[in-house]
């Protein structure tokens, strides 16, 4: 099991990936106002809730942004205590390995035992207590060594739109502050991709799988060896636009060398071939992310965490009231009108100005076909 004898708290630096076209929560949600920049379930969007529930671990000054130019101005409005040359939009979407790695190879020569966290920034943390918890245990165990730390979230049903984590040994367990729920420490034999219904009801009943929710941890060095090794044709990329970063020629050199890097995930160029050494070589942990995680993919996962009921109507925004007869299990946001349901169940309705979405609970996923019909028939000022 891993373990620091050095004294000092690690310096911890979180990224947080707020890419997106946001097309699943059409029409509320568009290219250049993401769900990511959207108040879901809240007073606070999605990307500032991201931000408070880091800020009892990082300081502002060390959080990293990586965006596009639809959402970076915005991102900047919402997040002010961000340093602006934090905010990087990248000059094409790369998928998540290049996002991930950037900001690596940007402080591996001045810092690179600082242990960078990978968060999107659209999901949901119920118990922001338990979040900081977990996380500083997976900070100590990112910063000794060669260590990455994959946060799995607990399943509760056989879920086919997530890649799945499969735990092999438990290695140890970290105390939580006050008293809490110890905080399980397991080796990552692999990472599994998303299975079909049969698979994953296999998973669940094996009870060592966990959800992969996209947060990780390693420090600069790790990550930028670890780029080498598995993806060397991105690494001198990547090189690249660090050394030019803080010079007049770093929106040159990004612009022209980003779009080179492979369009590849995290977990295929780096987690899946590091793990492949096996378990008790690879230096992979998962760690519990035991603390209400929900991703909000869709209108449906919306419901399900507005809602105390699956068969709650929900009423979202400033929607002036519901007249709801032999109706149940419906998702409404239609701000300034009053609403009548009536003989209807699952639906989701969705107002904005220029836009009306009805469809149901269980199609809410395919939202983005809309949005792909839209971006055939030249309605792109729809998208």
């Amino acid at each position: 099991m891993p373990s620091r004898t050095k004294a000092e708290t690690p310096r911890f630096a979180p990224v947080i990936l707020a890419g997106g076209s946001g097309t699943r929560f059409w029409p509320r949600s568009r290219r250049a106002r993401a769900k990511q920049v959207l108040a879901l379930d809240g007073e606070q969007t999605m990307i500032q809730q991201t931000l408070t529930r880091l800020l009892p671990l990082a300081n502002p000054a060390d959080v990293w942004v990586v965006t596009n130019s639809l959402l970076d101005k915005t991102i900047a409005e919402q997040l002010p205590n961000v340093l602006s040359e934090h905010i990087l939009s990248e000059p094409a979407a790369r998928n998540t390995a290049p996002a991930c790695a950037l900001t690596a190879f940007l402080l591996f020569n001045s810092a690179p035992d600082t242990v960078l966290g990978v968060f999107p920034s659209d999901h949901v943390v119920e118990n922001g207590k338990r979040f900081a918890q977990v996380l500083q245990a997976g900070i100590e165990i990112a910063a000794d060594g060669e260590n990455i730390v994959v946060l799995g979230v607990p399943p509760t049903r056989p879920e086919t739109g997530y890649g799945y984590i499969e735990q092999g040994d438990v290695v140890a367990e970290a105390d939580s502050a006050s008293g809490g729920v110890p905080i399980k420490i397991a080796r990552v034999k692999r990472f599994r991709e998303k299975p079909d219904r049969h698979t994953a009801e296999r998973f669940l009943a094996a009870g060592n799988f966990a959800w992969n929710g996209g947060i990780f941890l390693w420090s600069a060095r790790t990550l930028v060896y670890a780029i080498r090794e598995h993806s060397p044709e991105m690494a001198p990329i990547l090189q690249e636009i660090a050394a030019a970063y803080g010079t007049p020629n770093f929106a040159r050199v990004f612009a022209e060398q980003y779009p080179k890097c492979e369009n590849i995930s995290i977990d295929y160029a780096v987690l899946e071939r590091r793990s492949a050494k096996g378990e008790h070589k690879s230096g992979i942990y998962c760690l519990p992310a035991d603390f209400g995680w929900n991703d909000l993919g869709s209108w449906a996962s919306l419901h399900e965490h507005l809602g105390e009921a699956e068969a709650d109507n929900v009423l979202d925004g400033a929607t002036t009231g519901i007249v709801a007869i032999e109706s149940s299990g419906n998702y409404v946001y239609a701000p300034g009108k009053m609403v009548a349901l009536l003989g209807v169940d699952d639906l989701v309705v969705v107002e904005t100005p220029d836009a009306l979405l009805i469809t149901t609970r269980d199609r809410s996923q395919d939202v983005s076909k809309v949005v792909r019909a839209l971006h055939d028939s030249d309605r792109h000022e729809l998208i």
